[in-house]
Order: structure tokens, then C-alpha cells, then sequence
């Protein structure tokens, strides 16, 4: 079985290290301890709080589309006919070929937030 350190959980959840150990300290989040003394979490564990937390947190969207990552529009690049727009969401960079039109309608441009609704029938699975 796979575990997390609490750096690693923090990173994974997208949350600050004290979070993670409030979350442990509070019964909310289990961990067992390794055999140094340090506390890790279980990977089943961390992923049931994950879905749970997503869940919790999910609206209804009015979209099949169930991969949204909310960011900030760091590049926009106009085309004649295309646009290629470039959002950095947390730690992920997304580059979008959307139409000028739609770049424009909807304003894009450096600074302003934005979110990337991903929907994909080819999904790659890859580990670290």
C-alpha cells in the first residue's frame, strides 16, 4: 500500500502542511506513523477524503464536462481565425486552441480569471 508524507498529501490536495496535520490532529484525516516517528497517510485514506471533499464542494454545472480547473489567463495570443489562450491553474499550465471569436467574446486576456472545462474520451494515466 501507498503512503503520503504530509508534505506530499498537502501538495496532492492542493492545501498548506498545517492543514493536513489540523486535519489529522481533528480525526478527519487518518495517519499511522512511520517507523521514524513521522506521520503518513495512508493512499486509500487520502483518496476517500479527496472524493469526499470533491463532492462536498461540487455544484451542479449544467455540463457533462466533469474536469474543471480554475485559473488565471497568463497569454492570449490572436490569430487570424484561432487563439491560443494559456491559463495557469495552480500548478498546472493549460493551453486552449479556442476561436478569436470566443477569445474575444468572452474578453481573454492576461489577468482576468478563467476556467478550463476539459472534457476528454483519451485520458493518459502516467506515474511520478
Amino acid at each position: 500500500m501507498h503512503t503520503y508524507r504530509i508534505g506530499d498529501a498537502a501538495a496532492l490536495l492542493g492545501v498548506s502542511t498545517d492543514t493536513v496535520r489540523r486535519l489529522v490532529d481533528s480525526g478527519k484525516l487518518t495517519a499511522d506513523r512511520d517507523e521514524l516517528g513521522r506521520r503518513i497517510i495512508p493512499g486509500p485514506v487520502l483518496a476517500a477524503y479527496a472524493r469526499q471533499v470533491h463532492r462536498a464542494g461540487r455544484e451542479p454545472t449544467g455540463s457533462s464536462a466533469r474536469n474543471r480547473l480554475t485559473g488565471i489567463v497568463t497569454d492570449v495570443i490572436l490569430g487570424d481565425v484561432s487563439a491560443q489562450v494559456e491559463i495557469q491553474a495552480g500548478p498546472y499550465r493549460v493551453v486552449a486552441l479556442v476561436s478569436r471569436e470566443s477569445a474575444e467574446e468572452l474578453k481573454l486576456e492576461p489577468g482576468v480569471p478563467a476556467v478550463a472545462v476539459i472534457k476528454s474520451t483519451n485520458v493518459v494515466v502516467e506515474r511520478p
